[in-house]
């Protein structure tokens, strides 16, 4: 599949970007060559192949779930303009 010079123009004025015509040309060749690279990618047999979420067959460390920090949440209300049971008061900008 390639992607005439129209098109390129057109996802450009979508994108609202402005190409000169060498870029143009340019971009032209460039998404050509990534869409030949897809349906090359899309012709390679699949079946039976299970996806992977990491291609290393590894688990991931992960750390203990516990809290490190301490509650400052007065602290950080005693800042605010306003505050009504513990939580920040602000302008309405949505009527």
């Amino acid at each position: 599949m390639s992607i005439d010079k129209q098109d390129v123009q057109k996802i450009a004025h979508l994108a609202r970007l402005a190409l000169t015509e060498a870029d143009a040309d340019q971009y032209q060749q460039s998404l050509s060559s990534v869409l030949s690279l897809v349906e090359q990618m899309q012709s390679v047999n699949t079946d039976g192949v299970e996806p992977l979420s990491n291609p290393l067959e590894m688990t991931q460390r992960l750390r203990e779930d516990i809290v490190t920090e301490e509650n400052r949440r007065d602290a950080f209300l005693a800042n605010a303009p306003q505050t009504e049971a513990g939580l920040f008061l602000v302008p309405k900008v949505i009527d």
